[in-house]
């Protein structure tokens, strides 16, 4: 299972439009992203609400996966990894998102 961890460098975290460039950002990969921290389940990252509601805030380390069976047709382990290193690399600017 490709997984990837990442800080929240946002300074207001994952809400409202850093929340939707991310969730921009996972949808244009085409990849089921799910996104957790610890302490709570995964969610869908390709959902701004469940994004928004799990309060992601500054600082927070939050773990990126995709499992395998849920890779689309066509993508190998290793484009679904390179993808969350690119998600994670947006979540940890400070500009964030």
């Amino acid at each position: 299972m490709p997984v990837r961890k990442a800080i929240v460098q946002s300074p207001i975290g994952l809400h409202a439009r850093p929340a939707a460039a991310f969730v921009r950002a996972v949808m244009a990969s085409g990849l089921p992203v799910r996104i957790r921290k610890e302490g709570i389940p995964s969610v869908d990252a390709r959902s701004l609400l469940e994004v928004m509601t799990a309060d992601f805030g500054h600082g927070c380390e939050v773990e990126l996966s995709i499992l395998p069976e849920a890779l689309p047709a066509g993508y190998r382990a290793a484009d679904a990894a390179q993808a969350l290193e690119s998600l994670s690399h947006l979540l940890e600017a400070a500009t964030a998102a």
